[in-house]
């Protein structure tokens, strides 16, 4: 038998290959890996001892030869394969072993130019890589370094000729999975900004780790990190778990939910998460009182959710969240001290991003969001509307206030996360009333009126969407709501700027909606 290594990632290269070897297989290698078995003295023959042509143009063509190819794509068995091996001197290739070049790596790094980053492409590896996948049933691809010791055991259990048909069939979509991957990382740098929506694209996906179960507990699940981001967020997927069980799919999504609440706050902010929309939420300077004032918010629904600060948490605020019962809690970083607090909670899952966001609304290129459907994807750009480009223009007689336009901003920003239909209320920099998910408008504004009861007297209102109909004012105005924010854009808008002048309530409309299903 006959290996051919050609590895960027030397980890563990030299123990396989060295066990490789003694199993009696021949080994080649190019350039830098030959040089590494050579110093740790493997036995092991340069490729040109196989092609009988040196490496060339700096090593970019090395592997490229007709010998090399008819070496892992020839048909065993086949007898006009054989013919035609033989005539040119070409020898079976059972084992071909390589990774590539660190295309995401470079292209990532800071102040790399185009040529530097188009030289990180790696042209050879994938194809021997392919060329060896396509002829899984006689060679054995290998491109990750954590297959090395399990190759090594079914050769020796094998007696150094055998490896089973489903490892190598595994090791074969692994190899082209992998070729898949990087060439979307190539593909989405060379993308320019102003081609999001391509006539085709990929996704590359690095798996996070498995999930305890998926929205029940019937279904399986994974978590999965999108490596076409050039710089991956911070949060959920790129943050670390301190305390508590495995997470499950909805433990996932609610952390995420709760954490992109908070990232959208500047001052510090404490979320509650439950089912994907905000149930407690507020702003502030002492950070246990704004978790305080989030929890008043609705004290009862709180219970068992998700929480969110965009602060480190610190002793005092440890101890408030400790006396409720939560299931998860994401934040920057935690002190000592509130570290030792939380986990004596044994069932609060704990995690920390170790970023402190600092410029909310910002859109990174590449950043898309995804829906599925039924047999196919709807994709679109991330809402992320700086507030600098926010319009407020006043429609009512009366405008609002200084406090009223500052809790109608953050009710804005807040009812961005909420599923629409989406009302918000809001006293202050609190969030009081909750209205989430009605097929009707006017049904969402009572909801939230009536979660807020009598806090409802002196706040203000965010819409998602325009009032289809001035009821939902009129509704508003019925529970003490003083000021409002929302699209407009309705037919009905004079009816409705006309029941606010009535009330003596001031409007703002933005011209921009926040839809979320």
């Amino acid at each position: 038998m006959r290996a051919l290594i050609s590895v960027f990632d030397k980890t563990g290269v030299v123990d396989f290959a060295r066990g490789l070897a003694d199993l009696g297989i021949e080994l080649f290698a190019t350039g830098n890996t030959e040089a590494l078995l050579r110093e740790n003295m493997v036995a092991v023959r340069g490729i040109e001892e196989l092609t009988g042509f040196p490496e060339i143009l700096g090593g970019r063509v090395k592997t490229l030869h007709p010998l090399i190819y008819a070496g892992i794509l020839g048909l065993r068995g086949d007898p006009g394969h054989a013919e035609e091996m033989a005539r040119v001197g070409a020898e079976p290739i059972d084992i071909v072993v390589s990774n590539l070049y660190p295309f995401r790596e470079t292209a990532r790094g800071s102040g790399q130019d185009l040529a530097s980053v188009l030289e990180s492409i790696d042209i050879g590896g994938v194809a021997l890589l392919r060329a060896a996948a396509k002829n899984f049933a006689a060679v054995v691809p290998v491109c990750d370094p954590m297959d090395y010791g399990s190759v090594l055991d079914e050769l020796r259990e094998g007696d150094g000729g055998s490896v089973s048909q489903g490892i190598r069939r595994r090791l074969a979509a692994k190899a082209f999975q992998h070729c898949a991957v990087y060439d979307t990382h190539i593909s989405g740098y060379l993308r320019t900004a102003d081609e999001l929506f391509p006539d085709q694209i990929t996704m590359a996906m690095k798996k996070i780790g498995e999930l305890r179960y998926g929205e029940n507990p019937h279904q399986l699940a994974a978590f999965y990190a999108d490596s076409t981001i050039r710089n991956l967020p911070r949060g959920v997927v790129s943050g670390r778990q301190l305390h508590g069980k495995q997470l499950s799919f909805t433990n996932t999504y609610d952390l995420d939910a709760a954490w992109r609440i908070v990232a959208d706050f500047t001052s510090a902010t404490v979320a509650m998460v439950k089912h994907g929309n905000p149930v407690g939420l507020a702003c502030g300077d002492d950070l246990a009182e704004t978790y305080r004032r989030a929890l008043a918010s609705d004290p009862p629904t709180a219970f068992g959710g998700a929480v969110a600060v965009n602060r480190t948490v610190d002793e005092a605020t440890a101890r408030e969240i400790s006396e409720v019962f939560f299931e998860d809690l994401i934040a920057p970083d935690y002190s000592p001290e509130a570290l030792a607090i939380l986990t004596k909670k044994r069932d609060l899952r704990i995690m920390a991003t170790g970023y402190q966001p600092e410029r909310p609304g910002e859109l990174e290129a590449g950043d898309l969001d995804f829906k599925r459907v039924v047999g196919g994807w709807l994709v679109q750009t991330r809402d992320a509307l700086p507030e600098n480009m926010l319009t407020r223009d006043v429609v009512t007689t009366r405008p609002p206030t200084l406090a009223e336009l500052t809790s109608l901003l953050f009710a804005w920003r807040a009812v961005k996360h909420v599923h629409s239909h989406g009302i918000v209320l809001a006293r202050g920099l609190q969030l009081v009333g909750l209205g989430a998910g009605q097929p009707s408008r006017v049904d969402a504004v009572d909801l939230a009126c009536r979660k807020a009861g009598d806090r409802s007297v002196g706040a203000v209102m965010a819409s998602d969407a325009f009032f289809p109909f001035p009821d939902g004012i009129e509704r508003a105005a019925a529970a003490g709501v003083t000021a409002v924010i929302q699209p407009g854009g309705s037919i009905r808008d004079q009816a409705a700027i006309e029941v606010a002048n009535r009330h003596h309530m001031a409007m703002i409309f933005t011209h921009q909606r926040h839809f979320k299903h």
